[in-house]
């Protein structure tokens, strides 16, 4: 049975291989080498030509889980023991700076003597956390002790100068967006998740479902929420590097997405969205400029609805001047003031909230909804790990043998889903969790779609009143 496995794993592996060099020759293109010492979107455009997608992720889950099958149980056990030392690895080396250091180096790279003069960190400590990253494709060691960047170290790099960054620390991470998700990751969330098992097993935050009683909160030591803990004054950098941490994270979203989301050429005209929780607009600017006779709501909460005029004062004033695009104050844990809705619009918002709050938002909308009106959720949508008959499965599904959800390759989406948990209590859901939300609350789960071939996991759902 396993050698069968084997076998079929190897044959994806080799027709994945075959379909990327046609796809190649086809369109006279090369595969962006892994050892390049930048990172360019330019090079990276080739994943995103029709057929690239799908066949890059068959032969690398493929790979990963020959891997896993070859090799003995405690290597693969090891690597999920060890791997706080390489995310520890890759912080020292972000927040050293030391990408941007190779960066102005040049292709001849640098010895750890001259990194460590540079950025104050021992050179033998510094040449074996290199020497690990590197082992393990993050940098290269051209030379004893000599390194360069490469595809993945180079995706650390703020863009900016070194002499800029030390003469200005605490913008580093401003427009930087990867590395700024990077840091703030690796600060939060590992010292978060140091405390999972002991938050766990404490008998008040274990079994909590609240916002203050958190794993994020122990491991943080706080008695805030998340947002809370923000708030305060001795983490305005942390704060800082949040929102463009986020920003970075809505630029790698595809561009086209919301407009994948629903058939919003079907709406009457003047038909009212209300963009419930919709931050300063983003997703609904694309909306405005795109249908000029829909009538938009975005509701907030009263700081951020100011930041949200500003912002489209700045980006199409014309739409909030007319009165087509209007802000309103709005706590959505309180009655819907909007009883003529066409489509109510929830994106990335619910798993900010465990399930206990979520009832409390879906019914109130469910209340002011018309007997028509669609709600539509757009989020990160995980699958389970088991093969799930086709209605209930939420995204496409892998080949067999592989993983039905292409096993490692999914990480960020799983990562998404603990990150909600020790945050907020709360989680990505799966299909089937948002159609017992949607049972509870009065509605009906008409369809779910992916809105991004790459991942398959950000998800459109849509419901309609019961």
């Amino acid at each position: 049975m396993t050698l069968t496995s084997i076998s079929q794993l190897v044959q994806l592996i080799d027709a994945s291989v075959k379909s990327l060099q046609k796809i190649c020759i086809d369109n006279e293109l090369d595969f962006p080498s892994m050892d390049a010492p930048s990172f360019s979107n330019e090079s990276e455009a080739f994943r995103t030509t029709p057929g690239i997608i799908e066949s890059t992720k068959i032969a690398a889950s493929a790979c990963l889980q020959l891997a896993a099958i070859l090799l003995p149980p405690s290597h693969t056990l090891y690597q999920l023991v060890t791997g706080d030392y390489l995310s520890a690895a890759v912080r020292v080396c972000l927040e050293a700076n030391v990408s941007e250091l190779l960066k102005e180096a040049g292709p001849a790279g640098l010895h750890a003597s001259k990194i460590s003069e540079k950025c104050g960190i021992e050179q033998f400590k510094l040449a074996q956390i290199m020497r690990y990253l590197a082992l393990n494709h993050c940098y290269r060691e051209v030379k004893p002790n000599v390194f360069v960047n490469n595809g993945v170290s180079a995706m650390m790099d703020t863009g900016k100068a070194h002499k800029d960054i030390i003469a200005d620390p605490q913008g580093k991470y401003d427009l930087a967006g990867f590395p700024a998700f990077c840091s703030h990751h690796l600060d939060i969330n590992h010292k978060m998740s140091a405390f999972l098992w002991d938050a766990l097993q404490d008998p008040e935050i274990g079994h909590s479902r609240e916002l203050t009683k958190t794993v994020f909160a122990r491991g943080l030591n706080t008695t805030e929420t998340y947002w809370g803990f923000y708030a305060q004054p001795e983490n305005q950098f942390r704060h800082r590097r949040f929102g463009f941490a986020m920003q970075g994270i809505a630029a790698m979203q595809p561009s086209e997405m919301i407009f994948k989301a629903f058939d919003w050429d079907g709406l009457a005209p003047n038909s009212v969205v209300v963009d419930v929780g919709g931050g300063i607009g983003t997703a609904s600017l694309s909306l405005a400029k795109r249908y000029t006779d829909m009538i938009i709501v975005i509701q907030e909460l009263p700081k951020v609805v100011e930041e949200g005029k500003r912002f489209w004062k700045s980006k199409f004033p014309e739409a909030l001047d007319s009165g087509r695009v209007r802000f309103e104050d709005h706590d959505f844990f309180n009655p819907q003031p909007v009883l003529n809705a066409s489509v109510f619009l929830i994106k990335q918002v619910l798993h900010n909230w465990p399930d206990d709050y979520i009832i409390k938002i879906l019914c109130q909308l469910r209340e002011a909804a018309k007997t028509d009106t669609v709600l539509v959720i757009i989020d990160n949508v995980v699958p389970y790990v088991c093969r799930m008959p086709k209605d209930d499965s939420s995204s496409n599904v892998a080949p067999e043998p592989l993983l039905p959800n292409y096993g490692p390759l999914s990480n960020a989406a799983y990562t998404l889903k603990m990150t909600m948990m020790c945050h907020f209590n709360a989680k990505e859901h799966t299909v089937l969790e948002f159609k017992d939300l949607f049972e509870q609350t009065g509605w009906r789960l008409q369809g779910s779609h992916s809105l991004d071939q790459r991942s398959g996991f950000w998800q459109a759902i849509q419901a309609i009143s019961v």
